[in-house]
Order: structure tokens, then sequence, then C-alpha cells
């Protein structure tokens, strides 16, 4: 760790005020972007929502754009937090029911409020070439995740319809795309009605119908 981190300061670690105030300025992001929305947001005004000042800013962030991938990047985790978390209180044994659970478990982190499922599924597309990138690069991540839920559940990799990295790919694009129809639309389904469909994409494109993994044998 860099020493200057070390240092206190009003008897507190350095890296502990950063630690801090890089808080204040995600949770200052999610509304700025979220609201006003990121194009037309400055650094002045998350500063002021955020209470800090410019300085502040830039002992943390080279740029908007930086924040932005920040602020995605917390969403992303917590709500991979509370994937991981309710897979472990789910029933074992039962893919179906953990798979619903786990989608139930998403849908919540990400859009139990607005202006953060704005920013996880709008405000963060487009921007630039970079925060595609980086948005491809979390999506992989969370690949990893679904193959790792059905191969500690179901007892086999997943036996996906053609292409296995297409087939994960389809069912990432139909989780963000029905979200993202849910946040858009005043009407909004609980969220037990989106789990339930996603669930059967889920389990349509990436899991044999019989359940059994591919090459087994059929029963009597």
């Amino acid at each position: 760790m860099n020493a200057s981190r070390e240092r206190t300061y009003g008897g507190r670690l350095v890296v502990d005020r950063l630690d801090e105030r890089r808080r204040q300025f995600i949770s200052a992001a999610i509304e700025v972007f979220g609201e006003k929305r990121y194009a037309a947001s400055t650094v002045t005004e998350i500063c002021r929502v955020a209470r800090l000042s410019r300085r502040q800013f830039y002992e943390l962030f080279d740029s908007r754009e930086d924040l932005l991938l920040d602020t995605y990047d917390a969403i992303q985790q917590q709500a991979r937090d509370s994937v991981v978390a309710a897979v472990a209180d789910a029933e074992a044994d039962d893919l179906p029911g953990t798979v619903r659970v786990a989608m139930a478990a998403y849908i919540d982190a990400v859009g139990r409020e607005n202006r953060r499922a704005r920013v996880a599924f709008v405000e963060i597309v487009g921007v630039s070439d970079r925060v595609e990138a980086h948005r491809d690069a979390v999506r992989g991540q969370w690949a990893k995740l679904i193959t790792e839920l059905i191969t500690s559940v179901g007892g086999t990799e997943p036996n996906a319809v053609g292409n296995s990295e297409l087939a994960t790919a389809a069912v990432i694009g139909a989780v963000n795309g029905l979200i993202h129809h849910w946040i858009t639309h005043e009407s909004r389904p609980p969220i037990e009605e989106l789990a339930d469909v996603l669930t059967s994409v889920l389990l349509a494109v990436l899991v044999p119908a019989d359940g059994k993994p591919a090459g087994a044998p059929a029963s009597a």
C-alpha cells in the first residue's frame, strides 16, 4: 500500500477517508446520473450532491467516466453478492428453484431503485469504446457465475443449445433486456413474475430438457 494512504489525518487512516469519499461520490453519481443522465451531468454537480470538493473528486477519479465505471462496478458487485447469498440459502439439488431465487435476488439488487437501474442498464450504454469493453468484461464475469451455479447445483456443466458462449450471452441479454423493459414502464409486474420468466429462459437455453448432461444414457 502507498505510504501516503497509511498516514492518519484527524485520527483516521487516509485510506479509510478516501474509501468513505469514494462511497459518497458513488452515491452522488447514482443520484445525478440516474436523474439528470450521465451525458448532461458535470463534476461540479456531482461534488455538490456528494458535499465534497472538486479537489477531492480528482484525488480519486480522472474523469466522470472513471466515476461512472466505479459506480457501475459497485452496483454489479452488490448484485453478485446478493445472488451468491441467495443461492447459499437455497435448497440444495433444486436447480430450477435455485435459479429462480438467484434471478429474484439479481432483479431486486439492480432494480429496487430506479436510479440504480438506470445507471446499470441505460446510462452505461454507448458511452465510449472503453466503457463498452468494460461492460463486456462484466458480462463475462456473470457468464462464469452462471456456469458455476448450474454446475454446483445441477451436478453438470451447462449443455447449451448450440454454441455455449453464444447461448450464455443470449441468456444475459434476455435478463438485461427484460429488466430494462421492466424499469422503463410504469406498470411493473412483481419481481417473482420476472424471475419465473427468466428462469424458464435460462433453463431452456443452458440446461438439457431431460435435466441430464450431454451424452447421459436415456432412462429405460
